[in-house]
């Protein structure tokens, strides 16, 4: 190819089909990315960092004037941060996606492993402990909405089984997540706390004979159903003066039925976030 036709390429305008009209007059909620891996920066209740890496999503809602989104923004906006995601941001990236789309609101999900030091009841052993974090956020106008979800790992053993069985009671892992907002910052060392002081037994990564015998003993002793394991945990959050919301989620994998066992309990939101309305863009321009 000549020196010429290179030249004629390279200033030859690009065709942004994602800024073209659409006629169909439907707007999208949320558009964007999903799957996006990314290193995270968390602060720990000691007030020290954690450094994690988070699978991310990122959205925006689309006017119903426009074909589609441009894509490639949403990891410019992502990368214009820096290197590393901090809690403290989050604000900023939903305030940039918003303005570098041209839309009413944002969104951002941010899933991680979160790591807790724990020792063993007895022999006191230590090791790390992991659990699954995720903060939603969304912006719509000037504010924000956040919301903070913990997935806690816990032994269950059943009040039924252990009422009626000669010799036991089975028992099983179940999984709690919980979903809160709050006024001020709830660390999530707190909603794992809670969380596993209202299960049969609380889960360790190292465990010698002398624990198990503990960790075993104990579940027999507080056997919970899974109804009373999201009351249990709903109980202390409505003790707590800063949550003000929750959706608490418990699953047991049962280990003597094809099938688990399910309940949920949730406060609901007294003032709802508001929804903003869409600009309206007359004759979009298209933008690199």
């Amino acid at each position: 190819m000549s020196r010429r036709s290179k030249t004629i390429l390279a200033t030859t305008p690009l065709d942004d089909k994602q800024s073209e009209r659409d006629t169909r007059e439907l707007r999208i909620d949320k558009v964007g990315v999903r799957g996006l891996r990314f290193p995270i920066q968390v602060r720990d209740r000691t007030r020290r960092v954690q450094n994690t890496v988070a699978t991310l999503g990122m959205f925006v809602d689309l006017p119903e004037e426009f074909k589609g989104t441009h894509m490639s923004r949403f990891v410019e906006v992502l990368n214009a941060h820096g290197d590393v995601i901090h809690v403290e941001n989050i604000t900023e990236i939903l305030q940039s996606l918003r303005q570098k789309l041209h839309s009413a609101t944002s969104h951002i999900e941010i899933e991680f492993p979160y790591f807790m030091s724990k020792k063993s009841p007895v022999s006191r052993k230590e090791s790390l402990m992991d659990y699954v974090a995720r903060f939603d956020a969304a912006a719509c106008g000037d504010e924000t909405d956040f919301v903070l979800t913990v997935k806690v790992n816990v032994t269950t053993l059943c009040p039924c089984s252990k009422a009626i069985a000669k010799y036991g009671a089975h028992n099983q892992r179940g999984q709690v997540t919980v979903s809160l907002r709050f006024k001020k910052i709830v660390w999530i060392e707190e909603v794992i706390e809670m969380v596993e002081a209202s299960a049969s037994s609380e889960l360790y990564a190292l465990l010698k004979r002398q624990d198990e015998k503990n960790v075993t003993e104990r579940a027999y002793e507080n056997p919970v159903f899974v109804e009373d394991l999201v009351r249990n945990v709903a109980l202390r959050l409505n003790a707590h003066p800063l949550v003000t919301w929750y959706k608490v989620e418990a699953e047991n994998f049962e280990s003597i039925h094809n099938h688990n066992a399910y309940a949920c309990i949730e406060k609901r939101r007294e003032i709802p976030i508001k929804q903003a309305k869409p600009p309206v863009l007359k004759n979009p321009a298209p933008q690199s």
